[in-house]
Order: structure tokens, then C-alpha cells, then sequence
């Protein structure tokens, strides 16, 4: 089954109905005779007239929305929905709580930056949080293939759109917030009450899981939900004890008046965080804490997120650190373990928040040795420009500039000596680059991979 309403022109077939949607980039009303040309009987607009049956209304968007919740909520209301918001760790965390409910047997389906899971199912996606119909046909196709569980990353910029109408969630969580997405948002203020919508989206036991240690936490502590707090100090649930190597981290909590020991095969401090809200969303649906941590050795970061490779006795990490915030843990995390010196690439998105670029240039070279500054997905904008506005401000002979990102990697490859780390930020799992003439193949692990094959070492 799928929604009968089609807002792409492309994907309509005969017998179909389009909606023309206006949308800041493209207009749908653009696409009409296009749309009746491939099938279309039917066309819902806001205004003209066509060769076919047409019906008016004030406002497409709000038509579909109310369309939607009418007709196809009733059948995926009995889905239980969890859904994660914050700037950093929503990929991660939902992977976690995916792979564990996976493990467990449990039906189970997984939607955010890097796809669309569900079985042997793997589809790629175009946003974080989908458009509300493109939302809805992927909880119907999740029902009709026995999904009993739906994780979902629930951006700002959805929320703020409300594409995810209609839905209400049996749990949710919030990671952290951080400088993001201020192109949109405009203020700090806007993007976390944007996020807050969330909370008020909940049902049943109403279930929320927030970062106690996170300075904007308590906007998220509704006094509607179920709240569950984890942090270092006054929590629910109390992180006692860490400690981290180059391949993993070991800590203590508590909970419940309870002691527990954990390992993961992930490093970084706020992987304790990401992993402990996945641990309690799974505990609140009825599973005992301690089969969730004989879980622990199988549990794989996702592609991209301090995917570590070796290099002699030097270790490389792809991370897809893209934010002030992002950068400083990640880096944080490698001066936890380091031995020897660590080498960051780094580069800014371009047409997104200019404002974080000299924040992010700062932080890399505070917390590296030494730093190349490159291009991340430059789009639209002269790539100079954007370097030129992350290394505004900055002096020192601890740096320099390379455009070209395949030659930035080898470079930063060349430095490496004995024990020491390269950060490669920015893109992570991301297989592309968009620059002014279009998407274009990349990786970041290839293009390493490529290198330590022409030097004959792995």
C-alpha cells in the first residue's frame, strides 16, 4: 500500500492523483502538465485550471497533512514510534537502539541520515526526516512488512515544518543541543524550541529520555512525560566511572539503585550518552538491562561516526563532525587516547550557517597539533570563500590551507610518524561531493584506503 496522493510529478502513474505542493526551492503547480502527461486524473491544487477532474483548495499542503492522518494513520497507529532530536548523535543513538531491538529479535525499522532500514531492506535517503507523505508511505511500507518498532531521527527543520503530522510517540529522546542550522532557525532559542515539539508529541507511557549534562536539558523535561535523566551528577540514571582507548571505552553506571559495568567497541565520552539513552529506550519497552549489555561486543558504530583505520601503527578516524560542537568531542575523544601527535582535515558545508565556520576552525586547531583546512560539500559557494571564513582570525604555523580534499587526505596521510591520529571530519559515511558543477563520487575512507595500497603498509 501506498499514499494515493502523489507530489511528485515523476513518480505518478496512470489512474493517480497529483497535489501540486509550493515549496521554497520548487513549486508543484510547476509540474501539473507534467503530472497529467504521466497519468494523472486527478490534480489537487490552490489555483488553475486543467484538462482534468481539479479541485481547488486553500492550501495543498495542509490538505495533504489532513488527507494523510484521516486516511493512513489508523493503519500504523499501533506502530510504536521512538523518536530521537538533538545537534549531534541522533544517527548514532538510533543505529544503537535499532541494532539492540534487532538483536533481540524484534521487528524493527530504522529512518535517518543514512537510510531507511527495515530486514534485509536498505534504502537511502534524501533527508534526515522525510517530507510527511514520503513519511507516511515508509511507515505503510514498515506495517505491511510486519514492523512492530519504528526509530526515527526527528529533525529541526521537520519539526519545524511539521512533517511528522499526526504522528504521536510511544518514546523520545533528546542527545544534546549545540550551534546548528541558524541559517533557518535565525536564533539558538527558535532551533531548540523547534526540537521541544517533539516532547509534545507523546503517548502511552509517554517515555522520555534526556541528557541531563547538556546545558539546554531542562527545556526538554516536560511535566506531561515520563522523564528519565542521565548524567554525571544528580540523574536518574548516574555515569560513575570511564575510561577510553584508540578502540573502545569501558564505564560504570547506575541505575535504579543498581551498579552496572558496560564495554563498547565506540570511543568517545558522548558515545556513553548515545549509548545510554538507547540502552533505557529499549529497557522501557520491557527488556532486562542485562540482556541488553550481552549485546555490547556485537553493537557496530555506524559507517562514518569515528570509523577508525589503520595505518602502521597510527590510527585514522572518518567522522562526520560538521558542527562547533561535534568537532570539540570528537577531538576531545582523541586526545583522551593519544600517543603521539593528532592531524585534523576539516572543511564547512557551503549555502549553510557561515556563523559556526570561524567557531569550528578555532576549535580543530585548539584541540590538534596540526590542522588542514579543506573543502567538505562547498555547493554553490567558492570554496576559497568558505576556507577564508574558517581560518578568519586564526594565526600560527600549525596549519595550512589545501582546496582540493583528495590532496588535503594525502597530505595529512604524509604527515603521520609513529602512534600518532588523523581526524578526517565532516563527511563521514558520505560517498559524494557537491560542488558548483554537481554531486560527484568521493570518500574520504577510499580515498585512505588508496593511499595505504600505493604504500604497499595496512
Amino acid at each position: 500500500m501506498e499514499v494515493a496522493l502523489k507530489t511528485d510529478s515523476r513518480a505518478v502513474k496512470p489512474g493517480d492523483t497529483f497535489i501540486a505542493i509550493p515549496n521554497v526551492a520548487r513549486d508543484g503547480h510547476d509540474y501539473i502538465e507534467e503530472a497529467i502527461a504521466n497519468g494523472a486524473t486527478k490534480i489537487i491544487a490552490e489555483h488553475g485550471s486543467y484538462k482534468v477532474e481539479t479541485i481547488i483548495v486553500e492550501s495543498t499542503r495542509e490538505y495533504l497533512k489532513t488527507y494523510l492522518y484521516e486516511n493512513y494513520y489508523p493503519l500504523i497507529k499501533d506502530i510504536k514510534l521512538i523518536g530521537l532530536t538533538g545537534t549531534n548523535g541522533k544517527t548514532t543513538t538510533c543505529l544503537m537502539t535499532y541494532q539492540i531491538l534487532k538483536m533481540l529479535k524484534k521487528n524493527v525499522a530504522y529512518m535517518g541520515t543514512i537510510g531507511f532500514y527495515y530486514g534485509d531492506a536498505k534504502k537511502p535517503m534524501v533527508n534526515t526526516t522525510p517530507d510527511v507523505d514520503v513519511l507516511y508511505n515508509m511507515l505503510l511500507e514498515a506495517k505491511e512488512n510486519g514492523v512492530e518498532y519504528f526509530v526515527m531521527e526527528v529533525s529541526s527543520h521537520a519539526l519545524d515544518k511539521d512533517r511528522i503530522h499526526g504522528l504521536e510517540f510511544d518514546e523520545v529522546a533528546f542527545t544534546n543541543l549545540t550551534q546548528d542550522h541558524l541559517d533557518y532557525h535565525k536564533t539558538l532559542e527558535n532551533y531548540a524550541n523547534a526540537k521541544r515539539i517533539l516532547f509534545t508529541k507523546t503517548r502511552n507511557d509517554k517515555i522520555a529520555i534526556i541528557n541531563g549534562d547538556d546545558e539546554h536539558y531542562q527545556h526538554f523535561v516536560l511535566e506531561s512525560n515520563n522523564n528519565i535523566i542521565i548524567g554525571q551528577h544528580d540523574s536518574d540514571v548516574k555515569i560513575l566511572e570511564m575510561s577510553f582507548s584508540h578502540l573502545g571505552t569501558i564505564f560504570k553506571f547506575e541505575y535504579l539503585n543498581h551498579e552496572y559495568q558496560a564495554r563498547l567497541n565506540m570511543v568517545g565520552r558522548y558515545n556513553i550518552y548515545n549509548y545510554l539513552i538507547a540502552l533505557l529506550l529499549v529497557n522501557k519497552l520491557g527488556v532486562k538491562i542485562e540482556d541488553i549489555l550481552a549485546l555490547n561486543d556485537k553493537l557496530k558504530a555506524p559507517a562514518g561516526r569515528m570509523e577508525l583505520l589503520k595505518y602502521g601503527t597510527n590510527s585514522i578516524f572518518v567522522d562526520y563532525a560538521h558542527t562547533p560542537d561535534a568537532v570539540i568531542n570528537v577531538l576531545k575523544s582523541a586526545e583522551e587516547f593519544k600517543n603521539g601527535r593528532i592531524i585534523t582535515i576539516i572543511g564547512c558545508g557551503g549555502d549553510r550557517d557561515a556563523t559556526k565556520r570561524p567557531i569550528m576552525g578555532k576549535a580543530a586547531l585548539e584541540h590538534s597539533d596540526y590542522v588542514i583546512f579543506t573543502s567538505d560539500n562547498p555547493r554553490s559557494e567558492d570554496p576559497q570563500m568558505i576556507l577564508d571564513d574558517i581560518t578568519n582570525g586564526l594565526s600560527g604555523s600549525n596549519f595550512e590551507i589545501e582546496v582540493d580534499r583528495q590532496k588535503a587526505i594525502i597530505k595529512g596521510m604524509q604527515q603521520l610518524k609513529h602512534n600518532d591520529i588523523l581526524m578526517i571530519l565532516g563527511k563521514g559515511h558520505e560517498d559524494y561531493q557537491i560542488t558548483k558543477t554537481g554531486k560527484h563520487h568521493f570518500s574520504d575512507q577510499e580515498e585512505v584506503m588508496k593511499y595505504i595500497t600505493k604504500q604497499g603498509t595496512l
